[in-house]
């Protein structure tokens, strides 16, 4: 499973590369909100900033609500750089335009997905990356693990290629269960995925190997 972290926020993104288990970034217009980030000139600027840091697919969202102006957005994010994969909302107009860009060969994340049929979809019209958002669901009492289930499940039954992007992940124990889930990528804040390494007994067993090792010195 492939490890994106979610945020805009520089000094996260450089800390998980340097862990060395990162693969990628994923944005949406109000993680460049919480950093401050305001103007189309600053945000194309902060996009390349990230790409510089990362070797991977880095999401970056259009902001439109209709096809054309959709696509005019994408040409120019797919300018940046290209490792740009253009985040597309899975609605009618959205569609249409994941289409389109799949027949470039422009890479496409089609997110805000809370159904197996929305997933299907997106699928059907070439998207690169599904992005089930787990936590919102989690959040009116539905089972976010369950969706990732089902997507996994009609992908690998009729041999789709789109990858399922586990988004709006809330803790360490949402990044294990999309890994036994079978998702294909997981994006998470910085928090969730340093959490996977903290277990008490690692924490004690370090202590006491700490106390024995003054004997050994």
């Amino acid at each position: 499973m492939k490890f994106f972290i979610d945020t805009a926020n520089l000094s996260h993104i450089k800390e998980a590369n340097d862990l060395g288990i990162l693969d990628g970034v994923t944005t949406n217009p109000s993680l460049m909100a919480r950093e401050g980030i305001q103007g189309k000139k600053a945000v194309m600027e902060h996009y390349a900033a990230i790409c510089e840091l990362v070797n991977g697919p880095i999401s970056a969202e259009v902001l439109s609500d209709n096809s054309h102006d959709m696509l005019l957005e994408a040409e120019e994010l797919a300018e940046i750089h290209e490792n740009i994969v253009v985040k597309v909302p899975i609605t009618l107009d959205g569609l249409k335009v994941i289409k389109n860009l799949s027949e470039r060969r422009i890479a496409t994340n089609c997110t805000l997905i809370f159904t197996a049929g929305q997933a299907l979809l997106a699928a059907k019209a070439g998207a690169t990356y599904v992005s089930p958002f787990l936590g919102r669901l989690d959040d009116v009492s539905a089972q976010g693990i369950v969706l990732v289930e089902h997507i996994r499940h009609i992908f690998d039954s009729y041999l789709y290629d789109t990858q399922i992007l586990a988004a709006s992940v809330r803790s360490s124990a949402h990044i294990t269960q999309c890994a036994s889930a079978g998702a294909d990528v997981v994006t998470a804040p910085l928090e969730p995925i340093i959490g996977l390494i903290k277990h008490p007994l690692t924490t004690q067993g370090l202590e006491i190997f700490k106390k024995d090792s003054v004997h050994l010195k």
